[in-house]
């Protein structure tokens, strides 16, 4: 009995982490989707022929439901649909069993979609009413994969990109690539550790079943669930806890040698800019000196230009700022993924009162991993106990 019990539970099925919103958004779609799907087959053909074909239900639950899934994209419903209906048109014509032409067309079906990247669950359906859909669709022959099967599917297709666009999700679903900000062939370094797409690919590979999600989209799920760990760990240590507050500044207006004397002096390599009342209004770094905004190289300060240039002329009046209470993993993706070196630390008020730089968050991270072993040692004092008694 003990074990029948488990084996019952599997019938149970888990709980979907759907939002509100995605189920409200997904119902919503079909029902328009269909229903203008069906008034245009309807215009165009009237009563006397088959202008609409009961599969598109079960594509529009795709379309609209999981629009993220390989399933869903546009390749996959207009080329699976496609392919279904050629296959099922060929299996009646050739098979004069009604029965063997179905489940044949089923099959040839599910063989052709899977090298042709095209897999649409629909589609065995659309073969199957190839088959069986009576003599209107027998009397189409295979210009009934040209209309309805094609028509509808494009139909479908267009108004689910519409729809999903209107409600924000993405569609048809892509992967975004993380911006390189050196513009190197290298991957951001968050991706260079942990697990990566190739060790995804391989251990699907090895897997060796079709998984209903993009390995593009496994990959984003473990990132983000790494981080959330991450969070986990870090989230005691908070931006002020780490930052420099005797941070060197610059007036907007103060001469270009001023500013450079500055860096050199301090040997840092980013000044925040603030104004008379210590406002952040910009920063400017070692690499404003010589790289202009549109990227050409900035006249050499000897130049007459250079020499009569404020701070104001070369700062970065847009800056990305921290608050002394963030926690310092909203900071490592910033300075490993972003390419930032500096993060001014500002008050309610927009004054500046610190300097978090890769350097701070490079020691604060040693010591972490320095503190973990010693705060971790009772507990594994009692795991080791435990393991002896059992033993």
């Amino acid at each position: 009995m003990s074990g029948v019990l488990p084996w019952l539970r599997a019938f149970i099925p888990s709980a979907h982490a759907v939002s509100r919103r995605e189920r409200v958004a997904g119902a919503a779609g079909a029902l328009l989707g269909l229903f203008l799907s069906e008034w245009i087959g309807r215009m165009a053909l009237g009563q006397s022929s088959p202008w609409f074909i009961a599969p598109m239900g079960a594509s529009a639950v795709l379309l609209f439901a999981v629009p993220s899934s390989p399933l869903a994209q546009p390749w996959s419903i207009v080329g699976g649909n496609l392919v279904a209906a050629l296959i099922g048109v060929s299996c009646a014509k050739l098979v004069g069993h009604p029965g063997i032409a179905g489940a044949l067309a089923v099959a040839l079906t599910i063989a052709a979609m899977f090298p042709l990247r095209c897999l649409h669950p629909p589609g065995g359906a659309v073969a199957l009413t190839c088959v069986l859909g009576g003599p209107a669709v027998t009397e189409l022959g295979y210009g009934f994969a040209l209309w309805p099967v094609g028509i509808d599917s494009l139909c479908l297709l267009l108004i689910a990109m519409v729809f999903n666009a209107a409600v924000g999700r993405r569609y048809p679903h892509r992967h975004v690539d993380a911006s390189r900000p050196h513009g190197t062939a290298d991957p951001v370094p968050s991706a260079r550790v942990g697990v990566t797409a190739d060790d995804l690919n391989a251990v699907l590979e090895a897997r060796g079943e079709w998984v209903d999600i993009s390995s593009d989209d496994l990959e984003e799920i473990i990132v983000a669930a790494e981080a959330r760990a991450y969070r986990r760990r870090l989230g005691t240590i908070r931006c002020g806890d780490i930052m420099a507050t005797d941070v060197v500044t610059v007036a907007p207006d103060a001469p270009l040698a001023e500013a450079w004397r500055l860096l050199a002096r301090h040997r840092v390599k980013a000044l925040p800019v603030v104004a008379a009342d210590r406002r952040l209004a910009g920063i400017v770094t070692l690499h404003d000196f010589f790289v202009q905004g549109d990227g050409m190289p900035r006249p050499l300060a000897n130049d007459g230009a250079g020499r009569r240039s404020s701070v104001r002329d070369v700062m970065a009046a847009r800056v990305v700022t921290a608050r002394p209470e963030q926690s310092i993993d909203e900071m490592v993706g910033l300075f490993s993924d972003a390419g930032l070196h500096h993060l001014p630390v500002v008050s309610v008020a927009g004054t500046v009162i610190g300097m978090v730089t890769q350097s701070d968050l490079v020691a604060a991270l040693a010591r972490m991993q320095l503190d973990e072993p010693a705060a971790n040692a009772p507990a594994r004092e009692r795991a080791d106990a435990r393991w002896k008694m059992s033993a």
